[in-house]
């Protein structure tokens, strides 16, 4: 066993799930909890820096996180060659115990792509395919295309797949018929939904209560409306920074003390708004810096925020009461 023993405080929560014939064994796998989507650590010349980021996991081993997101949309996916993605995945493989969910970002524009990643993707060491939805030709992205998609995706993918919706990036919603559709499929494990529209996680939730179907909410803004609609955990941004405040809220929120969660809920907003919307990676990298983690440069064409930026940045933190 490998990793840093404060993980090893957190038990795994067990949930049976069977995949189809193709991809092999059954799984169990529980979604419950915080997921940080991690930076990937750049130097001063935007090479991607093992060694910071080897220091970043070893102070987020005494973080009660379900498990790690890596390659999502704060990883900076886009910019990063094959070969980086695949020794990102097996480097945080490497320090996390087995015990700890690795979930990895596999999404590709086509079909064919998405499975041959995927399945590397598996090699390399991760538990589960992220799949952000394919989007350059966003107009032919019809349910019926993107049922297709996913589904041979999931035929083919010897680890489950959580579905990725994340309109501000891609400009597309995966709807909610294909979502319903694909609950069914017993190699897709759930969804990251960074959307935002509770109603439509609420009906996730509630139309999928008789799959084995878990909704994350992609962001730490919504998280206690999503879970006091049903969600079982969230993929969230502001867990880089602030990491072991959202296990707090995870808790509140699963032992019902929704007083304190919504306090805790409403000092979280802000900070959430400004490291995502706002001031997106650059910011949350800024942010990081001042907790304790290595944020360091984005790539190009991602620019560093301008000082006035920053300051706006730290008084968001400051008059929340974080730092």
């Amino acid at each position: 066993k490998t990793g840093p023993e404060p993980w090893d405080s957190l038990q795994s929560p067990g949930q049976r799930r069977g995949l189809s014939a193709q991809p092999g064994p059954v799984h169990t796998l529980n979604l419950r909890g915080i997921f940080p989507p991690l930076t990937t650590p750049f130097s001063a010349t935007q090479e991607v820096d093992y060694t910071q980021l080897e220091g970043n996991l070893c102070r987020y081993a005494s973080i009660p996180f379900r498990g790690l997101v890596v390659l999502g949309s704060n990883g900076e996916y886009p910019y990063l060659a094959l070969r980086e993605r695949l020794e990102l995945v097996s480097c945080v493989r490497r320090a996390l115990p087995r015990d700890r969910l690795l979930l990895a970002g596999s999404g590709c524009e086509s079909t064919q792509a998405t499975i041959e990643l995927t399945v590397s993707m598996a090699e390399a060491g991760a538990d589960v395919a992220l799949v952000v939805t394919p989007c350059y030709y966003r107009g032919a992205m019809t349910s019926a295309a993107l049922v297709q998609h996913y589904t041979e995706v999931a035929d083919a993918s010897p680890i489950p797949v959580v579905l990725y919706s994340v309109p501000a990036n891609t400009g597309l919603d995966l709807p909610l018929e294909a979502v319903l559709t694909l609950a069914q499929h017993p190699n897709i494990l759930g969804i990251k939904d960074s959307g935002g529209d509770i109603t439509r996680m609420g009906l996730m939730v509630h139309k999928t209560r008789q799959e084995d179907f878990q909704v994350l909410a992609g962001s730490a803004g919504f998280l206690l409306a999503s879970y006091a609609l049903g969600a079982c955990g969230g993929v969230c941004a502001l867990a880089n920074v602030l990491g072991a405040p959202l296990c707090q809220l995870d808790g509140l929120c699963h032992e019902g003390r929704w007083q304190e969660a919504r306090d805790l809920q409403h000092r979280l907003i802000e900070p959430n708004l400004a490291v995502t919307r706002r001031f997106g990676i650059p910011g949350l990298k800024k942010a990081m810096e001042w907790f304790g983690y290595y944020g360091g440069p984005c790539r190009a064409p991602l620019a560093p925020l301008s000082s006035p930026q920053v300051e706006e940045l730290r008084g968001i933190f400051s008059a929340n009461g974080w730092l």
